[in-house]
């Protein structure tokens, strides 16, 4: 069993834990909110506090980092890493909280204009999301630090911390979903939960001490690698200064993704009450595979790519690349078929009436007709992020929000909701598509499935035959009651699911045994 499969295993574990703690939190809400306007208000306030993250610390400095710091640790000392680190941490907290304060002065105008995050909201709408939003940009202080922790704990290949602390910010939240929100508490049993009645101010108190936690828990990795902090910046440090070369394109990449989904929820805000919480549960349920899939590979292997480049062994980087390409494509196609005839009996635990249920579900299904390309993604942009080369993803994330701006509106118009998703899942496929051909030019093959695809779409085709047989009694109707309850609608979602992954297996084992030599 391979390094980086193992590193995989791990995260793809505290990835899943993260998202059940997450799926109890969102249904949690869900019973106690509803498809409502203080929902869509909550989910709105979040768009700008996560793109400060995003930009500034979790998606960019991150990436931005992790080649940089590898490299030092290879050539030079651990020492020299940490003072990288520590510079850049001085410069980002600096950032942030302007950025922050920025934020809070101009939020009604952010929130309030034709291109800002919700036009088209009542003015009692718009003022709790500038409220909420506000509150929310502290939570954005402690999370521009927590994931400048991950980069650098992950960059000395230490990354079961990072893994836990997605679960600690869950954990944070339940507390305010169960404690601080509600009216009146939850009962276990004997025992009887206070209510504190926030109602949606309890979610983002929640979200403060979440992120509180998600900070936390990697203090201990920080001492274990013998992290001292310095507080100076010296910009013309050359590690600095190479970090910054690279975080310049980084930032402007990920703003490209993050105003996706802001014109997404700008578009959702125009069309009827729910459109926005739509498009928040059909994307929150395309995560979960993509997370443990995509995202935990990709996790785990940046630090072994920009090993590979700093050492000059462009043939394993190859190979590398290559195996793991396969790997994804044969894994995600089948079981984004599978949970998309599977999913609309796990929506209905959510509680929410006939209508909703549907327009979730079919959210959700637009959202994982891109389940492939978001995965492929997370390994092409880091693909190009280990040999320190942050231009071409840019120009990347440049196409696909130019594809998506056009295509969102015409698809929403038509489609509701699930168009406005199934725009997203088609302009970041184009940007997999588009980076993976750069890459094949630059190193022949590297996308090359030969016969896998093949069996990769028989095996999909008889897998989804077979669980939408299930799903719909085509075989057996007298299991499938008209007005079957929670449980059995369940048990009959995770048979069907069973049986599909049974019919693939034989399809895709070779890319199954390949996953463990990556």
């Amino acid at each position: 069993m391979s390094r980086i499969f193992r590193i995989s295993l791990l995260l793809a574990f505290f990835f899943g834990l993260e998202k059940v703690l997450g799926f109890v939190r969102q249904v949690l809400i869900a019973r106690q909110f509803g498809i409502s306007a203080e929902l869509d208000a909550f989910n709105a306030a979040n768009n700008l506090p996560d793109l400060l993250f995003v930009l500034i610390s979790g998606g960019s400095l991150a990436v931005a980092l992790i080649p940089v710091l590898s490299e030092y640790l290879e050539k030079e000392s651990r020492e020299a890493a940490w003072n990288v680190f520590s510079q850049i941490a001085n410069l980002v907290f600096l950032v942030t909280a302007g950025l922050s304060l920025l934020v809070a002065v101009f939020a009604p105008q952010l929130v309030r204009m034709e291109l800002g995050l919700a036009p088209g909201f009542s003015n009692e709408q718009q003022e709790l999301v500038i409220n909420l939003m506000r509150l929310n940009l502290i939570a954005t202080l402690l999370f521009s630090l927590s994931g400048l922790v991950i980069a650098g704990l992950q960059a000395n290949q230490h990354f079961l911390l990072p893994a836990m602390a997605p679960s600690m910010y869950d954990l944070g939240m339940l507390f305010g979903v169960l404690v601080l929100a509600p009216e009146r508490g939850y009962s276990l049993g004997p025992l009887q939960i206070p209510g504190f009645g926030m109602g949606v101010y309890g979610l983002v108190y929640g979200t403060i001490l979440g992120s509180a936690l998600f900070l936390g828990i990697q203090i201990p990795g920080l001492i274990r690698y013998r992290f001292r902090w310095q507080p100076s910046i010296n910009l013309n440090h050359p590690g600095v200064q190479r970090v910054l070369v690279m975080l310049g394109p980084r930032v402007l990449t990920m703003l490209f993704i993050q105003l996706t989904f802001i014109a997404q929820d700008n578009v959702a805000s125009r069309l009827a009450t729910g459109a926005v919480t739509a498009l928040v549960y059909g994307w929150l349920i395309m995560q979960v595979p993509e997370t443990l899939i995509g995202t935990a590979i990709g996790t785990a292997l940046l630090p072994t790519l920009s090993e590979q480049i700093a050492r000059g062994e462009r043939d394993l980087f190859y190979q590398s690349l290559n195996r793991t390409i396969r790997v994804i494509v044969a894994i995600t196609v089948p079981l984004a078929v599978l949970v998309a005839v599977v999913v609309r009996p796990v929506i209905s635990i959510l509680g929410f009436g006939p209508e909703d249920t549907d327009l979730v579900a079919w959210t959700a299904r637009a959202y994982l007709a891109g389940l492939m390309g978001h995965s492929l993604l997370e390994v092409a942009t880091r693909s190009f992020y280990a040999r320190q080369d942050a231009r071409t993803p840019l120009i990347a994330a440049g196409l696909m929000f130019g594809i998506f701006i056009i295509l969102a509106p015409i698809l929403a118009n038509r489609l509701g909701a699930p168009g406005i998703g199934l725009a997203n899942a088609i302009a970041f496929t184009g940007e997999a598509v588009f980076l993976l051909a750069l890459l094949s030019r630059q190193f022949r093959g590297v996308f090359n499935l030969g016969s896998a695809s093949i069996r990769v779409l028989g095996g999909t085709l008889i897998a989804g035959a077979a669980a939408y047989a299930v799903i719909t009694g085509l075989f057996m109707p007298q299991f499938v009651p008209a007005e079957a309850g929670l449980l059995p609608n369940l048990l009959l979602s995770a048979a069907a699911g069973l049986l599909g992954v049974i019919a693939v297996l034989p399809f895709i084992w070779p890319e199954v045994k390949l996953l463990l030599k990556l």
